[in-house]
């Protein structure tokens, strides 16, 4: 496995090496020993998944406190941009954002300490998305930033009339809002 760094400490890109053959292919998504080597030590307890449509978003979301999670995120199938978005207090990258494109073909992983906001959009006509948590959800200590805060300026590389959100974040707060609850 390939580690890359990304322009924000802590937050990592995982290339797993991938075996081909006549028959296809095959390689080690996950393996605790060859992680914790690379990145440290996580305990992962939750798995989730999700398969969406082309546009959409979902995100920004992030849990408080004890309650934060460190994600690592891959794409099964089709193609992601992911983001994360730095929440960490006293951060040199605090408000900056990551972006990275997550695909079946690249298998590409992106690991996300906890302290972080996290939202990925649909580039392909379908994808499926799995990603590891290390804390379970919380829904009390649930919080989000609205997916198109011009402060975050992120490029979704999807046209906002293309755009397809959650009730829920429709009514997510601003970067600022956000700010000025903490």
């Amino acid at each position: 496995m390939n580690i890359l760094k990304t322009a924000i400490e802590g937050v990592f890109i995982l290339e797993p090496a991938v075996f081909r053959d006549a028959r296809g292919y095959f390689f080690e998504s996950f393996n605790q020993r060859k992680f914790e080597a690379l990145v440290g030590p996580v305990r992962f307890v939750q798995d989730n998944e999700s398969k969406s449509c082309y546009g959409v978003v979902r995100g920004l979301h992030f849990q408080k406190g004890p309650d934060a999670q460190s994600k690592l995120l891959r794409v099964i199938s089709g193609s992601v941009l992911d983001v994360a978005v730095d929440l960490r207090e006293g951060s040199p990258t605090f408000g900056k954002h990551v972006a990275v494109e997550l695909t079946g073909e690249n298998r590409r992983q992106l690991f996300i300490p906890r302290g972080f906001a996290h939202g990925f959009g649909v580039l392909s006509r379908e994808a499926l998305f799995q990603y590891k948590c290390d804390n379970f959800y919380a829904p009390s200590s649930e919080g989000a930033i609205v997916w198109d805060d011009p402060d975050l300026g992120i490029d979704w590389r999807i046209p906002a009339g293309d755009v397809i959100l959650s009730e829920k974040d429709r009514r997510n707060p601003t970067f600022k809002e956000y700010c000025n609850e903490r």
